[in-house]
């Protein structure tokens, strides 16, 4: 490929809208191009290294047994109406009508689809197991899109979906896929760790992320950095501390605590440690009538070492709260309370509430609450003495760096990350509530064992970017540049020993499959180099006629700090060396 027959948009600045590292790169090195509110033109650039990515996917789910099908991007809402993900998914499902007043959906993921596949063409366990994938646009209407490919509404996704006669058979194929995803994102050659994470929405008991390691990731991974073990913060387990409760040492005692109405203020003011201290949230849960009115409201407390953050995704896991809970109103806290947020405790209720307390929590000692009165706390608090024990206790937090890994081989360390993958057990749960069925051996319909396994393909490329980047642009590994190798000639158009070495070392390459480009657009040496920083094609050749008078040329790595004078005889050796050819 030639610059000049390409098409290579840079920009010197990028757009005000443009927040994070790989959004302001990709619009300043041509990759993308904003059409709509999450919605972009992927440019030739960006379209590249997307095309890369599926390729490497495709490969390898190939390899695994994976089948490739195309499911549509519009879709019938009965299908989404027979698992009742039509009414449960909310405003992200973008919803449409035809002209004949008919529901269709904007797919953002197939399981119904594919389900639907699977009952009508598969009949017998002769014919399993089977995984079929799609590389597919997908849309998904995000509330506030933001920070370029990595939160967009329309994207592009590898989605598979795996059958199997039973769930020995179904781990199996989650395991092979579980697999086929570590050869990908090895492929890639991102740092990322694979760890495990609640299953969400999509439902199921087995899930695991692939999370890119970067600083400014969303997510918050956990991990042992002396065991394989990881996980999200919302699946990492906080262990219960070992020993018993200590004894009470200290009375109860009712203390001033003016304007200070957070733990970290009151922490302040006795002179404690802020561990010292117990938070206190208050949660509700419904019960409804057969007309969907509320007919009853249980308020529950939740209690949290100060220092502590709630952890949604345990809670919502606690007996009784996991019907679906909420944040207690103002009126809901006042009633059981007697007291505005601020200065809740368990001590003194106007009105029984169900008490859940952390794992923390349950074996503190003469710890601080609130009075449930303003401006006053409690400290010397201790179950058993002051208070009756708790009717749950669980773990409710978020796990913190220097926290005992569950695997007990050492203390967890806490780094950012982007999910750019995630694998899920399924079962029966899309089976059941489509009634798909195949004739199991014992001639009885039974069930399919499903399992469901996501790429984000849009959403690689940017956070690729978020880890490696440097002022000067984007730093693209080898198997997902746009270009591997750029062929840089200053003075081509006035020297005839440049033009013939680079368009000689541009046609080895290609010869060798290397991808290679050019840059026969005549552009003074400062601009030329700029743009291909920008870009971060992550190998450069510089040939000059100075340089070939004295027999040599300039290679660099986008990575290094300066060029290498190399021999020309040897630099197509030195390129095969370096590009593991």
């Amino acid at each position: 490929m030639k610059a000049s027959q390409f098409f290579i948009s840079t920009l010197k600045e990028a757009p005000a809208d443009a927040e994070v590292a790989s959004h302001k790169l990709m619009m300043r090195a041509g990759l993308i191009r904003k059409l709509g509110a999450g919605i972009y033109n992927y440019m030739p650039m960006g379209l590249r290294v997307i095309r890369k990515v599926e390729a490497i996917v495709r490969e390898e789910m190939n390899r695994a047994g994976a089948i490739e099908v195309t499911m549509p991007v519009v879709q019938p809402s009965e299908l989404w109406q027979e698992t009742g993900r039509f009414e449960k998914m909310g405003p992200e499902l973008l919803r449409i009508k035809d002209r004949h007043g008919r529901d269709f959906v904007i797919q953002p993921t197939s399981e119904e689809v594919v389900t639907d596949i699977a009952r009508q063409e598969i009949k017998s366990y002769k014919q399993l197991p089977k995984n079929l994938y799609q590389i597919q646009t997908k849309f998904r209407d995000e509330r506030r899109p933001r920070f370029g490919l990595m939160r967009g509404r329309e994207f592009i996704m590898k989605d598979a979906y795996s059958f199997d006669k039973d769930r020995d058979a179904a781990q199996i194929s989650y395991q092979t896929m579980r697999a086929a995803y570590k050869r990908i994102f090895d492929r890639f050659g991102l740092q990322y760790r694979a760890v495990r994470a609640d299953s969400g929405a999509i439902g199921g008991d087995l899930s695991e992320e692939f999370q890119v390691i970067a600083s400014t990731g969303e997510d918050a991974i956990v991990y042992c950095p002396n065991s394989d073990y990881a996980a999200n913060i919302e699946k990492a387990e906080a262990l219960a501390p070992a020993g018993p409760r200590p004894a009470a040492s200290q009375a109860m005692a009712k203390v001033a605590t003016p304007g200070n109405s957070t733990c970290e203020s009151v922490a302040a003011q006795l002179g404690l440690p802020l561990s010292q201290t117990v938070k206190s949230l208050v949660l509700a849960t419904d019960t409804f009538d057969d007309k969907g009115d509320v007919a009853g409201s249980q308020v529950w407390l939740l209690l949290l070492r100060g220092d502590h953050d709630m952890n949604e995704i345990k809670v919502a896991k606690v007996p009784g709260l996991d019907v679906g809970f909420r944040f207690a109103t103002v009126a809901e806290i006042e009633a059981h309370f007697g007291c505005q947020p601020g200065y809740l405790g368990p001590i003194g209720l106007q009105k029984p509430v169900k008490l859940v307390v952390d794992r923390e929590v349950a074996v503190m000692a003469d710890w601080v609450c609130g009075a449930n009165e303003v401006d006053f706390h409690i400290t010397g608090v201790n179950f058993g003495r002051d208070l009756p024990e708790p009717d749950v206790v669980a773990d409710l937090r978020n796990v913190v760096a220097g926290d005992k890994s569950p695997d007990g081989a050492g203390e967890l360390a806490i780094e950012r990350g982007i999910e750019v993958g995630h694998v899920f057990y399924l079962g029966t749960k899309y089976s059941q509530a489509m009634n798909a069925t195949f004739l199991a051996e014992n001639g009885k319909p039974t069930l399919f064992e499903m399992g469901c396994y996501g790429i984000g393909v849009t959403r690689l490329p940017a956070a690729a970017i978020e880890q490696n980047h440097d002022d000067r642009g984007i730093i693209w590994p080898d198997a997902i540049a746009p270009f591997t190798v750029v062929v840089c000639p200053i003075g081509m158009d006035r020297s005839e020993a440049v033009r013939q070495a680079a368009e000689t070392l541009h046609a080895e390459l290609l010869a060798l499959g290397v991808d290679a480009i050019l840059d026969d657009r005549g552009e003074r040496p400062g601009a030329m180099f700029a743009d291909w920083e920008l870009i971060g094609v992550p190998h450069r050749v510089v040939l000059s006629d100075r340089g070939l008078k004295e027999g040599q040329v300039e290679y660099q790595h986008r990575r290094d700090t300066e060029a290498t004078k190399l021999a020309a005889t040897d630099v197509l050796a030195h390129l095969k060396q370096r590009l593991g050819l």
